[in-house]
């Protein structure tokens, strides 16, 4: 056997094996090694050599052993005191740390609305007397389940008549005949001004999309087929009662009178669906009638969802100079996509929505008696 030990070590092994070294030895143990390698007259070049650490550490540690301000101290008798080591995430840290994310910075005199890995290290230095680099917190926000995103805004959701509006939604959907349609409508706002969002951008480099001298708008109107998943829309360039109204007109002409006796159009509260000349159109189209939802409460509209992807394969990050194209886009992603084949949002099936859907069953088996 050959009595060399020089090792052929793969360089994605040494990279691991030095990792997994510079984690073992967090907080004092390599400034110990720098301290008796210093003591035995090694030079920082030989020392950083030796331990795979930079000449500057060897430079840091011996400034701080001689001005007494180390991590760590001596007893009396010379034996090392060592520090409060904080690299791994202890169960009472791990509560320190959750109390402060439940609680908005300003709480702690921050002025701050969010936090970050700086100011949660300094704060957590505060409460415990616990020193910690950005990136330590930022691995144990990632071991606490914690990521970095965007936030989405929500709604009120307290309609008075939120569980009578839902259940009415769900009874008509559960009770579909084969000449009934239930469709979910809304309107979407169609800029020319891109909507920025996340993609996947080499590192170091960020991808810069250019924004037009002057935003230009279209609008949408939409109406999803929950069964079939097909939706039907009209473009307009206002958004009013004559866009809604365009739309409930290609709905009448999509869903003909010689197959559908009754078409169901679940719409929001918005003021263009309950204005006069809508109300005189459904005059006279008498076999379309709509259902409103609940006031904010958008998570009730499955189109909501349908219109997300079409930011996310139209107008995210889009780098169309005109309008027309950009809208051209919009229509050719309903032409070629989908079926969107969403089910009811499950708050369709909270339980007192179940028992306003139970209710309205009861009495509706009594009418015929009366």
């Amino acid at each position: 056997m050959p009595h060399s030990t020089l090792l052929d070590i793969p360089q994605s092994q040494q990279e691991h094996m030095l990792r997994q070294l510079r984690q073992s030895r967090y907080g004092y143990l390599l400034a110990l090694h720098i301290l008796l390698l210093c003591a035995a007259g090694r030079s920082p070049t030989e020392i950083a050599a030796f331990l795979f650490c930079s000449r500057s550490s060897v430079y840091r540690i011996v400034k701080a052993y001689r001005t007494h301000s180390l991590a760590f101290d001596f007893d009396d008798d010379g034996s090392v005191r060592p520090p409060v080591r904080t690299s791994l995430l202890s169960p009472s840290l791990k509560r320190s740390l959750l109390a402060l994310l439940n609680a908005p910075p300003k709480a702690f005199g921050w002025c701050r609305t969010i936090w970050s890995c700086a100011t949660l290290a300094a704060q957590l230095k505060i409460n415990r007397g616990i020193e910690v680099s950005d990136d330590t917190m930022r691995r144990w926000l990632a071991q606490l389940g914690w990521v970095w995103k965007r936030a989405k805004l929500s709604a009120k959701d307290d309609d008075p008549r939120r569980l009578e509006k839902l259940a009415r939604i769900r009874r008509i959907f559960e009770h579909l005949s084969v000449r009934q349609v239930l469709l979910f409508a809304d309107e979407l706002d169609i800029h020319l001004l891109p909507k920025v969002g996340y993609q996947w951008m080499e590192e170091g480099r960020q991808l810069e999309v250019m924004t037009p001298g002057s935003n230009e708008k279209n609008y949408l109107a939409g109406a999803l087929d929950l069964l079939s998943g097909q939706i039907v829309h009209s473009i307009w360039y206002r958004k009013t009662s004559g866009l809604f109204i365009d739309l409930l007109k290609v709905i009448d002409q999509t869903y003909a009178s010689c197959e559908y006796d009754e078409i169901f159009v679940v719409v929001g509260n918005y003021s263009i669906h309950k204005a006069r000349v809508v109300e005189s159109w459904l005059a006279q189209h008498q076999r379309i009638q709509l259902v409103y939802l609940p006031t904010y409460c958008p998570r009730a509209n499955p189109i909501e969802r349908a219109f997300g992807d079409v930011h996310a394969k139209c107008t995210r990050n889009h780098k169309r100079k005109r309008l027309w194209n950009l809208v051209g886009d919009v229509k050719e992603h309903f032409r070629v996509n989908g079926p969107w084949k969403y089910k009811l949002s499950e708050i369709y099936y909270e339980s007192g929505v179940t028992e306003m859907v139970e209710q309205m069953s009861a009495e509706e088996s009594l009418k015929p008696a009366a």
